[in-house]
């Protein structure tokens, strides 16, 4: 697995929302873009990602922008990453919904990928956007 631009950004994004709207505010879009360094337009792609898996809840207008749709410690970094990138399998077999390969029953190396596919979804989904936060 390895993380994409929109992977990295949705991390920092929902870290950035978590840590500068207390009290559940909407976020404008142009001020977390400023902080975070990234164009307008190419944020508002990852925020419509965010939106979709209902990571974040968006308002038009006076006041408007984003905000988290739950507290931080609710959200887990692999529901994140899997939100914006889709699948983190190691191998294509493993990914949700693949078909299995012909070899998939014989195959010596299956189990390793299988491990590694759990090692690296533990992982995530054990470290919280707070933890993000608090360093």
């Amino acid at each position: 697995m390895i993380a994409s631009t929109k992977g990295r950004y949705a991390l920092r994004v929902l870290a950035d929302m978590a840590e500068s709207a207390k009290g559940g505010e909407f976020v404008a879009l142009k001020d977390i873009a400023a902080r975070q360094e990234i164009s307008e337009k190419y944020l508002e792609a990852i925020m419509k990602i965010l939106v979709e898996n209902k990571l974040v809840v968006g308002h038009r207008g006076k006041g408007g922008g984003y905000r988290l749709v739950k507290a931080p410690e609710e959200y887990s970094v692999g529901e994140i990453i899997r939100a914006a990138e889709g699948d983190i399998a190691p191998v294509a077999c493993l990914a949700p919904g693949a078909e299995k390969c012909d070899r998939y029953d014989t195959c010596k190396t299956v189990a390793m990928w299988e491990k590694l596919d759990t090692i690296i979804s533990d992982y995530l989904d054990g470290i919280k956007l707070t933890d993000l936060i608090s360093g």
